[in-house]
């Protein structure tokens, strides 16, 4: 089972950075969720490292 916490925080960290509706971050399924949480982080990671 995935916890809801886990969730909830894969949800804030996408809506954060890419401001989409709650609505469509729910329909998207554990891995499409995962997959934009590496590339937001991947894109953070440059900024941060000035490239």
């Amino acid at each position: 089972m995935y916890a809801a916490e886990d969730l909830r925080s894969e949800i804030a960290y996408i809506a954060y950075h890419f401001h989409w509706p709650h609505g469509e971050l729910m329909e998207l399924d554990h891995i499409q969720r995962r997959d934009y949480i590496r590339q937001i982080a991947h894109i953070n990671k440059l900024i941060a490292d000035g490239t």
